[in-house]
């Protein structure tokens, strides 16, 4: 019904435009207004009253007049402050001198179809002009509307540009599609930014929604859910609600409500439309709900109430920053159906202030059932009623600016300098003025409305951007129940700033919460404790989701972590997964049992090697000695005693210098005894092949060539060792891949290569002494050599042949402790082996150190 109305209101609207020039009135609808005649009209259009009723429409003869119920005090004080005004501009000397500015203020009844009709209202002949006046001047602009919905009607489809003192919706900042559109109060942009800061302030992750179902609500939760989603927060239901939809709707919503687990809802929603949502919830005492409101109802006086009270108590919102208008007070208060008859809307007004509706003229007293008829003695000069409370005006300053900003456009247009300087006539015929511009003409008040920036008596600066809209500046609001009154407590600030940035101050301690002082919380999951992380349940809101422990070696040191954090390389998790901590550093040291065992064999090995050194040396020109060549046994008990010493340099934190010493000094020993072993090796066969007849071999080995055999032998590997170091030495590294919660520090050999040449070499050495002392084993002579030699190098090899394996699969320290256990033993091999047998003689059976017994030639004649 609604739709065919606009239709054809809209039918119509086209048909004055074509027959406007002559001045043509093709009908009239009864609609009373509030008129005052002027140079200048300026039209209004408020929603005097809340809800339009229903009619019905026969198509036989012209439709009823609207009928609107619902009376609004708030919305006749708009009208109230427009007229007084345009009162006072009449009476500035200097700002319209000589122009005197009148109005035509029309009800919208809260409908979008009556505003249009309102609309076309103020472009006809007012009534309240004599049927033989010409023509009435234009009407040059309009304020309207109070909903987004209306306002947005107005400017597709008006010519006469508009000023809006209560419409938000950011869509009508489109220059493209309304040009001539301005308002006084800030684009819901803003307002989306101040909600989402303020959502965003408390911590707020899972809130619900209630939009109306026009261009407001639909626009501004659109533009909410887009700016929260950036701060991570979820909107779990969106609910509709109008002021005209059935209750099985609302019902809908608030069973949304009661279902949802969200204890914080932001209502996007005019008064009117939300007004039968509220009841419902009281009726179902649906409390713990902490509400955020926007501003078209956080500061409406019919909701402010203690029964609405009991379910939206503690509801905080953001509302135009408030001004006080002290003159206003007593134009308010001269109202009076006494005074002003004829006044449209003044009866209304004077029944719902004083309680009695006043007579009409010739009507007596209790002749009307309706209600009490008021006596004529009933006054408001000294009414406290919130409606005369001049000190907090909001929406009512917007349209007091409205009409200034109006009057400043004109002024500039008619004068053509600004306003401080004095006027010295008018530049422009009123008769010219046009309301927007028309092909190229520049008398046209759009375009200096859009210049206009004065201060005004209050000290604000007053001006529009390029897109019609001013600054942005809210005061928090927060209902708080005071004297059973629900009191509308300003807490806090939001305001844009010069780099495009926002403001937001908020006097936390003066909310009062629907918990109380406590701020409410509202998440579909706790958020996740130190050492968690946030997985998301499949199917749900990010914001739903469950809290998983962090990884080994990942850590989460704050709360509702999305990831958790890797731990840096030499570090690691602890056990609550909130810490990273040095990981253990694991060395072969001489503090545990392991390092200390070795150092005690290590020690006692090279005791024993230098122990053996001095019999040798004491007992040096004994047959025992003298047989096995006492100068290279020596030599090989010193390259032993160094073996011995070689694991010292193992064991402990590797550095720089120890990690270069370790692998060359083992090296070096290792092939200085082995080649020394050689030496002895040839002698032994030497000797022997000498006894044969003309052999010269003896001769030509003896103690120069001997030397010549351990110093080449060694000084190969000396060379190995210096192209070790000098091209990539081994360094200290700390390894990871043995232990996650373990740094292994340990030699790395630099070169691969370099380490196994080095081994190699001394496996070479080995083998070649091993294959001729094989030879020589059977070689007659009680003190053959060949067979201890033999028997050490077999055990050299067996242990450096499985010191690879073990060496390559030990992990960490072990790997240290293999390679000393091969040295230790491989030492202890040679040692005992070749040496033990000699001391044996010299020390526990000296009468077998003679040389006939070394000879083997008592055995001889025994046999």
């Amino acid at each position: 019904m609604q739709a065919l109305e606009s239709v054809m209101l809209f039918s119509l609207f086209i048909l004055y435009l074509k027959t406007a020039s002559g001045c043509e009135l093709l009908g009239r609808s009864e609609m009373p207004s509030l008129f005052k005649q002027g140079d200048v009209i300026i039209g209004g259009i408020f929603p005097i009253f809340n809800k339009q009723l229903s009619s019905t429409t026969s198509f036989e003869r012209d439709p009823p007049g609207v009928r609107c119920a619902l009376f609004d005090l708030r919305a006749y004080r708009w009208t109230q402050v427009m007229i007084f005004a345009i009162e006072e501009i009449n009476n500035h000397p200097t700002l319209l001198p000589n122009i005197s500015l009148g109005y035509r203020i029309l009800n919208s009844c809260g409908s979008p179809p009556n505003a249009l009709r309102a609309a076309l209202m103020l472009v006809s002949s007012p009534e309240e002009m004599e049927s033989s006046s010409l023509c009435p001047p234009p009407i040059s602009a309009i304020i309207a509307e109070a909903g987004s919905s209306r306002s947005l009607v107005l400017a597709e489809a008006f010519g006469p540009f508009q000023v809006s003192y209560f419409s938000t919706c950011a869509c009508l900042s489109d220059k493209t599609k309304y040009p001539t559109f301005f308002r006084t109060i800030p684009s819901d942009f803003y307002q989306v930014k101040a909600l989402a800061a303020l959502v965003k302030r408390f911590g707020w992750q899972w809130i619900g929604a209630i939009q109306s179902d026009n261009d407001y609500g639909r626009n501004g939760i659109l533009a909410f859910t887009k700016e929260v989603k950036k701060f991570g927060v979820c909107v779990a239901f969106v609910g509709t609600v109008l002021q005209t939809y059935k209750m099985d709707k609302i019902l809908h919503v608030v069973e949304m409500i009661k279902q949802s687990t969200v204890k914080v809802i932001l209502a996007f929603v005019p008064k009117g439309d939300l007004y039968p949502l509220m009841k419902e919830v009281v009726k179902q005492n649906i409390t713990g709900i902490q509400w955020i409101a926007s501003e078209a109802w956080i500061t409406a006086a019919r909701p402010s109430t203690p029964e609405i009270y009991r379910s939206f108590g503690g509801a905080i919102g953001f509302v135009v920053r408030k001004m006080a208008i002290p003159k206003l007070r007593p134009f308010l208060a001269g109202i009076s159906p006494y005074t002003n008859t004829g006044a449209a809307f003044v009866r209304d007004f004077w029944e719902v202030m004083v309680g009695c509706r006043p007579p009409l003229p010739g009507e007596l007293p209790g002749t009307q059932a309706k209600s009490e008829m008021c006596t004529g003695a009933e006054s408001l000069m000294n009414s406290q009623d919130a409606f005369f409370n001049v000190t907090e005006l909001r929406v009512s300053y917007n349209v007091y600016k409205a009409v200034y900003a109006i009057a400043h456009a004109l002024h500039h247009l008619l004068f053509c300098q600004p306003f401080e300087e004095k006027p010295v006539r008018p530049c422009l015929n009123i008769s010219e003025i046009q309301p927007k511009e028309h092909n190229t003409s520049s008398f046209q008040v759009t375009g200096h409305l859009q210049r206009v920036h004065f201060t005004n008596q209050f000290g604000e600066t007053v001006f529009f951007d390029q897109n019609g809209d001013p600054p942005a500046s809210y005061d928090i609001i927060n209902w708080q129940l005071r004297d059973g009154q629900v009191q509308h407590v300003t807490v806090g600030h939001f305001a844009s700033a010069a780099n495009r940035e926002y403001e937001l101050s908020i006097q936390e301690e003066k909310i009062v919460w629907r918990t109380g002082k406590m701020v409410p919380q509202s998440v579909c999951s706790a958020v996740c404790p130190v050492g968690t992380r946030r997985a998301r349940i499949q199917g749900k809101p990010i914001c739903c989701f469950d809290c998983i422990p962090c990884a080994d070696g990942t850590i989460a040191n704050s709360t509702g972590a999305a990831e958790c954090t890797p731990c840096p390389q030499e570090y690691w998790s602890n056990e609550r997964r909130d810490k990273c901590i040095l990981k253990t550093v694991e060395f072969l040291s001489y503090h545990e049992p392991m390092g200390i065992a070795l150092t005690a064999v290590s020690l006692i090995g090279a005791f024993l090697s230098l122990a053996t050194m001095l019999v040798f040396i004491h007992s040096r020109d004994t047959p025992v000695i003298k047989a096995s060549n006492s100068e290279l046994s020596c030599f090989l008990l010193f390259s032993l005693f160094m073996c011995f010493l070689c694991p010292l340099t193992f064991i402990g934190r590797p550095t720089v210098w120890t990690c270069m010493l370790r692998h060359t000094a083992f090296g070096v020993t290792f092939a200085l005894c082995i080649s020394c072993v050689l030496g002895k090796t040839i002698v032994v066969v030497t000797a022997f092949r000498a006894t044969v007849p003309g052999n010269k071999m003896a001769i030509k080995f003896g103690p120069v060539q001997q030397r010549i055999i351990v110093c080449s032998c060694t000084l190969f590997q000396i060379i190995i060792c210096i192209l070790w170091l000098k091209l990539n030495s081994p360094f200290p590294d700390m390894v990871f891949r043995y232990s996650k919660k373990k740094i292994v520090l340990e030699c790395n050999t630099g070169s691969e290569a370099a380490f196994y040449a080095v081994l190699g070499y001394i496996g070479i050495l080995a083998a070649i002494c091993l294959v001729l002392a094989f030879l020589a084993r059977k070689l007659p002579d009680n003190f053959n050599e060949a067979k201890f030699i033999t028997f050490s190098m077999l055990i050299f090899c067996a242990v450096w042949i499985t010191f690879i394996p073990a060496y390559v699969s030990s992990p960490g320290k072990f790997t240290v402790a293999v390679e000393i256990f091969a040295i230790l033993s491989s030492a202890f091999g040679l040692l005992i082996s070749i040496f033990a047998p000699k001391c044996y003689i010299i020390l526990i059976k000296p009468e077998k150190n003679t040389k006939k017994h070394v000879m083997g030639k008592d055995q001889n004649k025994r046999s």
